[in-house]
């Protein structure tokens, strides 16, 4: 047999007290259990759930507000439509053409013969390419083409023996505006 010496009896009265009370404390939380489910799903279909309003399909049989739309037209009735297709060229490339009439002053930009030499070797550049901006100046009563033409220099010598090529640049004055025609006498 056991020795029952560490466990302590109960009365039955007490016994009945203690399960009455185990009995409530499962009930409350029981009860519990049920309004966290509840809250659970109420803020899963809140978040996933339809978030529009939906119309009732028996609300749809009634055009209260579309009595007019339905009076003036029946519904087998049709406006005839018709079909209408068209190309357009996209206008483009007529900035220059535009500026065909002006007269045209060119500026030019050249590096003094004392700049003109390698950086590399002490050579003389030669020119190798040329870079074109046009603006336009506008004279009071009068409209001319400023076209400015900056010369970019080379050694041949390092060109052809394939050491590192420096490309001198001639300076040249900033645009107004990149990419436009504006000149400062337009500000």
């Amino acid at each position: 047999m056991e020795n029952r010496a560490d466990h302590p009896t109960l009365t039955i009265e007490e016994y009945a007290t203690q399960l009455a009370r185990l009995e409530q404390q499962v009930a409350e939380l029981s009860a519990k259990l049920k309004w966290y489910e509840e809250q659970f799903r109420l803020a899963q279909k809140k978040r996933f759930g339809a978030s529009s309003e939906k119309t009732h399909p028996d609300q749809l049989a009634f055009d209260l507000f579309n009595e007019a739309e339905v009076l003036a037209t029946p519904e087998s009735e049709e406006p005839p439509t018709e079909k209408i297709t068209y190309e357009r060229r996209k206008p483009g490339g007529k900035r220059e053409a535009r500026l065909d009439h002006l007269p045209i002053e060119t500026v030019t930009y050249e590096l003094g013969e004392d700049e003109r030499v390698c950086s590399c070797c002490g050579g003389t550049l030669h020119e190798m390419s040329t870079e074109t901006r046009n603006e336009i100046e506008i004279i009071p009563a009068q409209a001319k083409v400023v076209r400015h033409v900056r010369k970019v220099y080379a050694f041949r010598h390092c060109e052809r023996e394939e050491i590192r090529t420096p490309i001198v640049t001639a300076p040249m004055p900033k645009p107004v505006y990149p990419g436009s025609l504006a000149s400062p006498s337009n500000m």
